[in-house]
């Protein structure tokens, strides 16, 4: 009887790793070749990258259009797709994605002039004035929150995508900056669920920077490897397969200890597939 349990926990998590395909943000390797990117990514055994496509690497945005399918290109030469980029929304980024096949492009809001509130009808108008090259190129633009002066949880996110058709204008959740914002995985994940396009996998957590001696506490975020943050990457992982999730899982390579990002995404790379193999049975 154990035997035939654990045979069947083998085929149910077989049947669900066909349902994903994991990607890396690319951040962290800018002076890497494309090359010796390629296949860094696809010794790590991912299935693709999210691009950062912004000044200062390999490609950036006023070169999109053309470089992107190149750089799709080269990259498939490595059984590697670009999943997503991590950009602006101009034109050339969107002719670029849909002339290398990328659904995503994934941004975040910063708060700006006027404060919060301001910000949020700001962007609602920018969404609205960017839909229409959307649905020419195919492309859909994730919205990811982050921690301080940002759009930081989930609520926030809804608030904006809400008003629009998620085949255009989708939801990212992180779980690094919604454990920052103190949101239990399945709350955070529910909250924007209609919506989801993309989930990040990191996280962190909080430390004191200075001693208690201090007049005033500092405090300070910590990226760490899957196991050590505060949100739960099992319990995360348990809902999307209970909700039968299927798509982009990002791993955004993102720690504090920057030198070691390598050894780091490596074994979040194995953490990560063994709680979806095993459905995170165990939590």
């Amino acid at each position: 009887m154990e035997n035939e349990e654990e045979c069947r926990h083998m085929i149910n998590g077989a049947e669900n790793m066909g349902k994903y395909v994991f990607s890396i943000f690319t951040k962290p390797w800018k002076t890497m070749s494309v090359p010796e990117l390629g296949q860094f990514v696809s010794g790590l055994g991912f299935d693709g990258i999210e691009f950062p496509l912004r000044p200062g690497y390999q490609l950036e945005p006023e070169n999109a259009e053309k470089g992107l399918p190149e750089l799709a290109k080269q990259l498939g030469g490595y059984g590697v797709r670009i999943t997503s980029v991590a950009s602006e929304l101009s034109e050339s980024v969107f002719a670029g994605c849909a002339g290398a096949g990328v659904p995503i492009i994934r941004i975040m809001i910063p708060i700006g002039e006027g404060g919060y509130l301001e910000t949020e009808r700001r962007t609602i108008k920018e969404l609205e004035n960017a839909l229409p090259l959307c649905e020419r190129y195919g492309v859909k633009i994730g919205i990811q929150p982050h921690y301080g002066e940002f759009v930081s949880n989930s609520m926030e996110t809804l608030h904006i995508v809400e008003n629009f058709d998620p085949k255009y204008i989708g939801a990212i959740w992180d779980a690094a900056h919604s454990g920052l914002a103190g949101e239990e995985p399945e709350q955070g994940l529910d909250i924007v669920w209609e919506h989801l396009c993309m989930v990040n996998f990191k996280t962190a957590f909080y430390r004191r920077a200075n001693g208690p001696e201090s007049d005033c506490a500092v405090w300070e975020r910590h990226f760490t490897t899957g196991a050590h943050g505060m949100t739960s990457w099992p319990r995360a992982v348990k809902y999307l397969i209970n909700r039968n999730y299927s798509g982009i899982i990002c791993l955004p390579a993102e720690y504090t200890d920057e030198a070691l990002s390598a050894k780091y995404i490596a074994q979040d790379m194995g953490y990560i597939k063994s709680l979806f193999q095993s459905g995170a049975s165990d939590v």
